[in-house]
């Protein structure tokens, strides 16, 4: 009988979890047809979109169409209306700081009582940004941070003003105001205006007292010198470390630099054991602080290791090795900072010299020397005006010729001078016409000369008229995998060229990708590229808020890593049409960037290998990038998602592109938006003599 039971409850519980089983299929079927019908609406959103944008192009070019000279402008679209527009890239201004007199600078501390102290502590690790500084730079910000009150009514930011001062609410109430319009009240215990302290911003909302308030406040100076100091320190430090190991002593700076980036700080309590007898030996270590009793018997100690010290060396060398002794911690909170052998392997896979720098062969050479000889004779009188191709930031791009030879275009740069002193650009300006100078390639835009008068700076360009890669991504909506391999392709090509020089991009995104006759694709617009050299770090923040990396966002220093995550940003908006990171302001924007790729759910159209690629360019930490490891650009390469990709046939210009432009003439600006003319005339410099370069 009671088996009877037994066999009864089991069969009603195995009928139980086949009804739930079916429920869960059929839910699952019922979440499969909700994507599917999703999918085909963002589908005919896209294209309803591509359409407009077709018929806004259109309206524009007929409104310019004669001799271009038309000045009329088309009306700005409906407030309802969705416009794809091209995003600006946002620069601060160059840090006056000396990376080489960080460590001597003295901080500021404010006095503040334990309430405060713990009250901007919360403060700072509730705030989406803030979070995500290192404990100490956080404590070091807190310490720094000075009071301030203000009366009822008092405005403590205004819109429309430029902002330096990120600020924590104490005491009382603030309301936040955009346009007149009240957005939110802000109570104690708040952070607000943080985005001020990574670079010079107009503030977007007003904050008024609506009570007597107690802040405290820390500049972008200020904020800026804690970020570099902690990360040049623990740099400096990290490869001081390295640097002791004999092993290591014959490697590059730029390879400890990687290597002091994966660095991980582990911390042990006194008798703690690191490594027991007979375990596998898989991890690197050298003592930061405390000391290691290092014996073959429990009893018997052989030698005492101290600050500076190393051990486990032999298993990252060779990791079949097994560690033969014991490890005592004697010192209580000692901590030690390790490599997992595997991402030593990745970053230089052995000791040998792994540098592989590119030299122009002296056919090239002569080539350009030529060119250079040919140009010295041009003046700003020999160049005629045809029509405008662009506008950016800084700067508006005209088609020209040279009034001696109809069978050829350029492109003319135009930089107004003012605007450049206005934003202390000046450095980024001279930056860009060194580096395109020195870089080569057939996959970055050519440099020939370039002019300057009381105005205007201008740089003499390559002409390349199939128009910009984002035009082709605004009026197709996406590409399919061969079409974004193959612009990716060439663009990995570019990057090559620049980080085997030492130099990092920074601003990579369609915008700045231009097609050739071709339809192959080249870098443009240089303005924030620089040069660091191999192995080095720069602060400045800049780039496009979708494609900056997270280690510029937290001020932690950046290299050419920074282009490796960019790349995969990249790819991610050429297969999709869109950028996985993006927000309703740059802040929020960075604050999704912050939280991780991790977090970022991919369309279907996006192919796991992709995804894979996209993924492992896009790593938090920059060491881990694909791309910013032993092989370089090699490893993106050789992907799995690049696989029968004709990389030899790319850079002999011998494949096919996806997409062929119609060019009929040196003159032919078809493929390019029409840009009214510019009627502004900027004030004349005063010669401050910056400019001499040019």
């Amino acid at each position: 009988m009671a088996v009877s039971k037994s066999t009864g409850t089991l069969r009603d519980l195995q009928l139980a979890l086949q009804l739930k089983i079916e429920e869960l299929r059929q839910r699952d079927a019922l979440i499969d047809e909700l994507e599917l019908e999703l999918d085909t609406k963002d589908d005919l959103i896209r294209q309803l979109q591509i359409e407009l944008d077709r018929h806004r192009c259109a309206s524009q070019q007929a409104v310019g169409s004669g001799e271009a000279v038309n000045t009329a402008v088309q009306p700005p679209a409906a407030p309802d209306e969705p416009q794809r527009t091209k995003r600006q890239a946002i620069s601060a201004e160059p840090t006056a700081l000396d990376p080489s007199q960080l460590t001597d600078v003295t901080l500021t501390s404010y006095c503040k009582s334990k309430e405060s102290n713990e009250l901007i502590q919360r403060a700072l690790m509730d705030n989406d940004f803030m979070k995500h500084l290192e404990h100490g730079q956080i404590l070091t910000i807190m310490d720094c941070m000075h009071p301030t009150s203000l009366t009822k009514g008092c405005c403590v930011i205004q819109e429309g003003d430029d902002g330096s001062t990120v600020y924590v609410l104490e005491e009382g109430m603030v309301e936040v105001t955009k346009q007149g319009k009240k957005l939110c009240t802000i109570g104690q215990g708040k952070v607000f205006g943080e985005l001020a302290i990574l670079y010079n911003c107009t503030r977007t909302a007003t904050v008024t007292a609506l009570t007597d308030i107690k802040l405290w406040a820390i500049d972008r100076q200020g904020f800026q010198t804690i970020m570099m100091r902690t990360g040049l320190i623990k740099l400096s430090q990290y490869t001081d470390f390295l640097r002791s190991v004999p092993s290591f002593q014959s490697l590059t700076e730029d390879i400890l630099s990687k290597l002091a980036d994966v660095l991980e700080e582990t911390h042990y309590s006194d008798s703690d054991y690191i490594i027991r007898q007979g375990a596998t030996g898989d991890t690197f270590f050298i003592i930061s602080e405390g000391q290691v009793r290092k014996s073959s018997d429990e009893q018997v100690p052989v030698k005492t290791l101290s600050k500076g010290d190393w051990f486990g060396e032999q298993s990252v060398a060779h990791f079949a090795l097994l560690c033969k002794d014991i490890f005592v911690l004697l010192v209580c909170s000692a901590a030690h900072l390790h490599i997992f052998p595997r991402s030593f392997k990745q970053l230089i896979g052995g000791l040998d010299d792994v540098n592989n720098k590119q030299y122009d062969s002296d056919e090239v050479k002569a080539k350009l020397q030529a060119e250079a000889d040919y140009f010295s004779s041009v003046t700003l009188n020999d160049i005629k005006i045809i029509c405008t191709l662009g506008m950016g930031g800084f700067s508006r791009v005209e088609l020209v010729q040279l009034k001696n030879d109809a069978n050829r275009s350029f492109a003319l740069k135009v930089l107004k001078k003012r605007h450049i002193l206005d934003t202390s650009q000046q450095g980024h300006i001279l930056s860009e016409r060194r580096i395109m100078m020195e870089a080569h390639s057939p996959f970055i835009i050519r440099l020939y000369r370039t002019f300057r008068d009381s105005k205007y700076l201008y740089m003499l360009l390559e002409a390349c008229l199939g128009g910009e890669l984002w035009t082709q991504l605004r009026d197709r909506g996406s590409f399919d995998d061969g079409t974004t391999r193959f612009y990716t392709g060439c663009v990995i090509e570019a990057l090559a060229c620049l980080h085997s020089r030492g130099i990092i991009y920074r601003d990579l995104k369609p915008e700045n990708i231009i097609l050739d006759s071709r339809g192959y694709a080249k870098l443009v617009d240089f303005g924030f590229a620089k040069k660091v050299g191999l192995g080095k770090k720069t602060w400045t923040f800049c780039g496009t808020p979708e494609y900056v990396a997270p280690e510029i966002i937290l001020n932690k220093g950046h290299d050419s890593s920074a282009d490796c995550w960019s790349l995969g940003i990249l790819v991610f908006e050429l297969l999709s049409g869109s950028p996985p990171f993006s927000g309703s302001d740059p802040m929020k924007t960075y604050n999704i960037i912050l939280r991780g790729i991790d977090m970022i759910e991919f369309p279907k159209k996006i192919t796991k290998s992709a995804a894979n690629l996209i993924k492992r360019l896009c790593r938090d930490n920059p060491s881990e990038r694909l791309g910013n490891q032993k092989n370089g650009v090699k490893d993106i390469q050789k992907h799995k998602w690049f696989e029968g990709f004709n990389w030899e046939g790319l850079r002999q210009g011998t494949i096919d592109s996806p997409f062929t432009p119609t060019v009929e003439g040196p003159l032919d600006n078809s493929n390019f938006d029409y840009f009214p003319e510019d009627t502004e005339d900027p004030p004349v410099d005063e010669e401050s003599g910056w400019d001499l370069e040019f």
